[in-house]
């Protein structure tokens, strides 16, 4: 049986995404959204990014992105990483199975 990291978003159960790291879900998202100019998912993300980046316990890259979208749109990029990653894990994995082709 393929491992998770060669099967596509398609081929896989839930149980399989459950597997991926969240650094290989975020990746998988953010190539997917890339290739199709997917710009309501990076805007979903920017949503998402303070109350994300507060529940990981940084209330204050929370309250400045708020204000600040230059912020929001590198914090988009990168959203996969360490603790924000993790708390936006639930994201990557709902946009993957609206998009088994990723």
């Amino acid at each position: 049986m393929p491992s998770s990291a060669t099967l596509s978003i398609a081929e896989m159960t839930d149980e399989d995404l459950d597997k991926l790291s969240t650094h290989e879900l975020h990746d998988r998202a953010i190539r997917r959204a890339e290739r199709h100019f997917d710009v309501k998912f990076f805007w979903r993300l920017l949503q998402l990014i303070p109350a994300a980046e507060t529940v990981s316990g940084d209330e204050g890259e929370g309250d400045y992105d708020i204000q600040s979208s230059k912020g929001l749109i590198s914090d988009a990029l990168h959203s996969g990483d360490g603790a924000l990653g993790e708390a936006l894990r639930p994201v990557f994995i709902d946009y993957l199975r609206k998009h088994p082709d990723a």
